[in-house]
């Protein structure tokens, strides 16, 4: 996780492209230098914050027990209005301990359910940062069964089913 910086100072990183803010993940080979491809902006690295909180499951990090989000634990209730409302408390509660320096500008959940009775959870994250309210980035991801996985394409599923529509 990153640094909460508490000075005033404006994202001064972001106007120099030959400065690194954090390590682009997965871990792959950088094209230019070091070992790791990284992040020049800090909103590229700030998404990778956010994905890396969103699919840890609370208590799989050691010494961090708090750390994460409890989507798992969604994945066989109800599609209900009530349960999309759990999860986005969820992850509100979650993002505002972990990365209070984030926005949340909107959270959308949706749900698929198949004839076998597997459920999908669908979940888009749209944030800004604090001190750059007017750059906004967002992060998508699935739960199903007991794998979280984020989608890098900015296209919803089409066969999603919004709680709205239940």
């Amino acid at each position: 996780m990153a640094i909460i910086d508490k000075s005033k100072r404006p994202l001064v990183n972001d106007r120099d492209e030959l400065v690194n803010i954090g390590i682009d993940l997965p871990f792959h080979k950088g094209d230019t230098s070091g070992w790791f491809a990284t992040t020049n902006y800090t909103i590229d690295a700030v998404k990778q914050n956010l994905k890396m909180l969103l699919m840890t499951q609370q208590g799989e990090r050691i010494m961090q027990p708090k750390l994460g989000v409890n989507l798992r634990k969604f994945i066989f209730e109800p599609i209900t209005v009530d349960t999309a409302n759990a999860i986005e408390n969820e992850l509100i509660e979650s993002i505002n301990f972990w990365l209070p320096f984030l926005n949340i500008k909107d959270i959308k959940v949706s749900f698929t359910d198949d004839a076998l009775g597997s459920h999908t959870i669908y979940v888009s994250v749209i944030f800004s940062l604090v001190k750059d309210p007017f750059t906004t980035e967002s992060v998508q991801l699935s739960v199903s069964g007991d794998q979280v996985s984020i989608n890098d394409n900015s296209t919803d599923n089409p066969t999603n089913t919004n709680i709205n529509d239940v």
